[in-house]
């Protein structure tokens, strides 16, 4: 089997606009498909190793967003930059931006100037929020916890709508060649974060990580337990690993959904888990194919 990843993008050109992360995330996802990609910056302040904000306040995220990326800088408000980056566009197949419609079009780079220009040029727009949301500010924040993903005063581990809506641009550059290679024009596609939030939101919303979910804490096989030294995340939730983790905990070996809900059920599993260290439950894993995880 071979192990090269495919190359959907090759002989593909993607300019991108776009600054902070959903935009350079979804062009290390086109590097990765092969395309030829390049960022054009405005000229970074002196002192400062880049005008994109993720180059000041995280040079090691920059730096891996931009492998393989050609990084170009021009001031677009400028004719020299306007030059520069109609240069690019005229051999340019994918164009992804994270302006506000309204600054794009101070630009001269709103859909109906680009279509008429380069009629075989796409472009992916992502925006905070879709249609007339998208001139509010927001950020990722702030379109999680529009779609319910923020509970209490925690901060989210990760930047889930960001990255979200990062492959979700990204598949924008896949669907936007495949209807110009239909077509024969290119076409606009729109990617909202807050879209990528909701999308990211639909398991809850479909009730199966709420409390009373089987994803979500209501079935024994599926949820996070102290150990005696750390914590596991068991994730049996099929009738033949709740089998085995039943077995392992002295319970019947009953993989049935009805009797890992019951709340005798939880309480054997949680009392087995308790008097097990990382490294038993790591080798109950690998002898029984229960599937686990332990953390500290």
């Amino acid at each position: 089997m071979s192990t090269t990843l495919p190359q959907p993008l090759r002989n593909t050109r993607v300019l991108s606009l776009a600054l902070n992360l959903p935009g350079p995330a979804a062009l290390m996802r086109c590097v990765r498909m092969g395309a030829e990609c390049t960022k054009l910056e405005p000229p970074p302040v002196a002192g400062y190793p880049s005008a994109d904000p993720m180059g000041i306040y995280s040079p090691a995220a920059y730096a891996t967003l931009h492998q393989g990326v050609r990084v170009l800088h021009a001031h677009l408000k400028t004719a020299e930059g306007q030059a520069t980056l109609h240069e690019e566009l005229a051999r340019t197949d994918v164009l992804i931006t994270s302006f506000r419609p309204s600054a794009l079009a101070k630009l001269g780079l709103s859909w109906e100037v680009l279509q008429a220009k380069y009629p075989r040029l796409s472009l992916v727009r992502i925006v905070g929020a879709a249609a007339e949301r998208a001139e509010e500010p927001g950020h990722d924040l702030t379109y999680l916890a529009d779609a319910g993903l923020v509970t209490g005063t925690e901060m989210p581990p990760t930047l889930y709508a960001d990255m979200g809506g990062s492959l979700m641009a990204s598949e924008a550059v896949l669907q936007a060649l495949l209807e110009r290679a239909h077509s024969g024009s290119g076409v606009c596609i729109e990617v909202a974060l807050a879209d990528a939030a909701a999308w990211l939101a639909q398991p809850r919303d479909w009730g199966l990580t709420t409390p009373d979910g089987d994803v979500g804490g209501n079935h024994a096989g599926y949820r996070i337990y102290p150990c005696a030294d750390g914590r596991v995340a068991v994730a049996a939730l099929e009738p033949h690993f709740a089998a085995s983790l039943c077995t392992a905990a002295g319970l019947p070996a009953a993989g049935d959904a009805q009797v890992l809900r019951a709340p005798a059920t939880h309480e054997a599993v949680a009392a087995f888990l308790r008097t097990q260290t990382r490294a038993q439950l790591d080798a109950l894993a690998q002898a029984q194919d229960i599937p686990l995880h332990t953390l500290a």
